[in-house]
């Protein structure tokens, strides 16, 4: 096939730019500030997709987007795109990989514990430069361009097989203040509940290990990520499924309260992958025992 014809078949890259930032922030005012674009001019790059696709990427809610079945599939084919160019395009122009390291994991798991702690790694090894990447959707096959994944889950992935980090126990978390009105568990059933999906660290099984559950009718607010459920909880909305990896640092900070000391070990944990195909270069060697020295030291 010649490349005329491969062109002909394949839309803009910048309209794929546009769908995978938005598809990343399901939003195309952060997509444009990303890309440093308009958001009229994202929104049309997006428009422009989805005609030369023939069908509809993003349902536009009110100040929301939600991505459709169509954008679900395509996404991981996209984003594996541009990991394969960015490996392409680092073995052209030689970029020094012995410095340089791609980090790849959740959003929550980013946010509240790898950020607040990276000024320890620079201190420690100020020649590292370190970007991460965060993933919602099938992280084992977003990851081509990372160099170390933290994954939140089982031990073992398709081959890869992870180091466990940090697990520890779960429990609920609130708003300052709002922990004075939660007596007992009846008192917490009233409150509107936060929960996080797919996860086996939930309000059923917490309530489980009280010998309580929840009641008929009693709805349960669910999240994909921890970063969702925990604002929600920190706005005083309601009371929020939590670990300790997630919400150690907002409750020390005085962020978030505990109603109650009970807690259950969680069956999920956050495991280190160092993929087979990359080497050791110096900058994964000084982050991975970086990472598991600040996992020792943490309770989780």
């Amino acid at each position: 096939m010649s490349v005329a014809v491969v062109n002909k078949s394949l839309p803009p890259l910048n309209w794929l730019r546009a769908f995978e930032a938005s598809a990343r922030h399901l939003s195309f005012t952060h997509a444009a500030q990303e890309l440093h674009m308009t958001q009229s001019a994202v929104s049309q790059q997006i428009k422009s997709l989805e005609n030369f696709l023939g069908k509809p990427l993003f349902h536009r809610r009110t100040r929301a987007l939600e991505l459709t079945e169509a954008a679900m599939t395509y996404l991981p084919t996209v984003q594996e795109a541009f990991a394969a160019l960015l490996v392409g395009t680092r073995a052209l122009v030689g970029v020094d990989r012995d410095q340089v390291l791609e980090v790849q994991s959740n959003l929550a798991f980013s946010v509240f514990w790898l950020a607040p702690r990276l000024g320890r790694l620079f201190e420690r090894h100020p020649w590292i430069n370190v970007n991460v990447t965060t993933a919602l959707w099938a992280p084992e096959r977003t990851a081509a361009a990372a160099d170390i994944e933290i994954r939140f889950g089982r031990s073992e992935w398709d081959g890869a097989k992870g180091e466990r980090l940090l697990q520890g126990n779960f429990f609920p978390v609130c708003a300052p203040g709002v922990e004075a009105e939660l007596k007992d568990i009846d008192a917490v059933l009233e409150k509107r509940l936060f929960d996080c999906s797919g996860l086996s660290c939930n309000w059923e099984r917490w309530l489980s290990g009280q010998n309580r559950s929840l009641p008929n009718g009693k709805v349960v607010n669910w999240a994909s990520t921890f970063v969702v459920s925990l604002a929600a909880a920190q706005a005083g909305i309601g009371v929020a499924m939590a670990h300790e990896a997630v919400a150690d640092d907002l409750l020390k900070r005085g962020l978030l309260k505990r109603p109650f000391d009970f807690a259950l070990p969680m069956e999920e944990a956050y495991y280190l992958i160092t993929p087979p195909s990359k080497s050791a270069s110096p900058a994964v060697a000084a982050f991975a025992e970086w990472i598991k020295e600040e996992s020792r030291a943490d309770p989780g």
